[in-house]
């Protein structure tokens, strides 16, 4: 797949592979330390594609670090390079799989938002262990995420939107199941604009979406 159409690209600063990172067990990991400015709060996207949601979102909301994972190198690259050419000092990119990174590499407490859009929805049965909602990562999406923490959901499955809201409900002593309301960046009639999204909505696919915010205490 050539994303880029033969451009180079250059991930710059603005990518970083798991390789990269110190050791899992080497100690606590602060993610805020891969951006210039490690003060602001941090936002999380799982599987960013070509990072058109990050790069929208972090272009009107400087006052936040935004950390987008995808796992295919292809998508990681050419979100890297779009994030450099964008100049976003708020944007990293991190080539791995975003389920081992929050469970090894995530302190308690460090993210204000988990994004979770479109996600490979794995519809035979034996795959459905790679899905990323389950009950082992909502345990961890509640440890990771500060209080009152969304983790933020869109699929166009309807098997995958039903596997998440089992799982929701199963975890409901974790988090509070709330609306979805669209972020600034996306367009009129749109949940959260990405790059899948406005695929799906030319097929004319329905969308679900919800938000499961953190409950204190757990």
């Amino acid at each position: 797949m050539d994303l880029a159409r033969g451009k180079p690209l250059d991930v710059g600063s603005h990518g970083i592979a798991v390789e990269q990172l110190p050791p899992f067990d080497a100690g606590p990991f602060d993610p805020c330390s891969l951006f210039p400015n490690p003060s602001l709060p941090l936002e999380l996207e799982i599987g960013s594609g070509k990072g058109t949601f990050l790069i929208q979102q972090a272009t009107l909301q400087a006052d936040t670090n935004f950390l987008g994972v995808e796992w295919a190198t292809e998508f990681w690259r050419y979100a890297a390079d779009r994030a450099r050419r964008h100049a976003l000092a708020n944007v990293r990119l991190l080539r791995g799989d975003a389920t081992q990174f929050v469970r090894h590499w995530l302190p308690a407490s460090c993210l204000r938002t988990i994004h979770l859009y479109f996600s490979d929805p794995w519809p035979k049965t034996r795959h459905h262990k790679r899905r990323v909602i389950q009950d082992s990562t909502l345990i961890e999406f509640h440890r990771v995420l500060v209080a009152g923490g969304e983790l933020r959901i869109v699929t166009d499955h309807d098997a995958l939107w039903q596997w998440d809201l089992a799982h929701a409900d199963r975890h409901s002593d974790r988090f509070a199941r709330e609306p979805f309301c669209a972020p600034p960046s996306a367009r009129e009639g749109e949940l959260v604009g990405s790059n899948f999204e406005r695929k799906f909505a030319r097929e004319g696919r329905p969308f679900n979406a919800m938000v499961l915010a953190k409950r204190p205490g757990k």
